[in-house]
Order: C-alpha cells, then structure tokens, then sequence
C-alpha cells in the first residue's frame, strides 16, 4: 500500500511525531510505499535544527534526516505553519543571517500535501 503520513505535532511535549517517526519506519520495514511525510500545523517544529534533545534521549530531528537519507522518503514542511512558528529557511527574511530549517526538509504547499494524498491508498494523521 502507499501511504503518507501527516505530522501536526511537536517534536517534543507530545507523542504525536515520535509515535509517527515509529509508524514510518514500521511502514518502511513491512515493504510498504511511504510516499511523503508532510508536516503542518505544531508539526513544522519537526524541521527546526535549533532543537536539541538531551544526551540521554532520542534525537526525534536527526531521526526524520536519517529517514530520508537511507529510504529517500521526502520531508514536507508546510511553508506558511512554518514561518507563524519561526522556522526559516536561509536569507527567508533579510533580518536572519542564517536559517533554521534542518537539512533534508523542504518548504511546501498544501498542493503537494494534495498530490500526496491522490497518489496514496492511505493519509494517516499524527
């Protein structure tokens, strides 16, 4: 089946994006097609590179990069939630001399979010 997965919560103070970083790799392990991971609303904080988890804890930001880099799953982030929340991309606003959109990540629309869905059997929310 092919799914894409929808991520509106925060990297950190719920389990929403943990628990779908756990359901993208278990789609990935059972031969499943993860076409996209989009994430929008609270969920946009996913890409923010200023995060840091503790030594002693799972770093939820370097997994999603990992993600992409070994199965080439594309990371959405939806461009409008993102810049109400702060996370730039480089030279986005002439004030900020460097951005902090992680590596991997990439600013969408809802379009792709759309094209997305109509390619997938399934859309799962986190």
């Amino acid at each position: 089946m092919n799914y894409t997965v929808l991520v509106t919560g925060a990297a950190y103070g719920t389990q929403n994006a943990s628990t779908a970083f756990l359901f993208c790799k278990s789609l990935i392990k059972m031969n499943h097609i993860l076409n996209s991971v989009f994430f929008y609303c609270d969920g946009v904080l996913n890409a923010n590179i200023i995060n840091e988890a503790p030594v002693d804890e799972f770093n939820l930001i370097q997994g999603w990069q990992k993600l992409h880099q070994r199965h080439h799953v594309p990371l959405h982030v939806c461009t409008s939630a993102a810049l109400r929340r702060g996370v730039v991309e480089d030279n986005t606003i002439s004030r900020f001399k460097q951005g902090n959109l992680a590596s991997f990540f990439q600013f969408s629309g809802l379009l792709e979010l759309g094209n997305a869905i109509n390619i997938s059997d399934r859309l799962i929310q986190f």
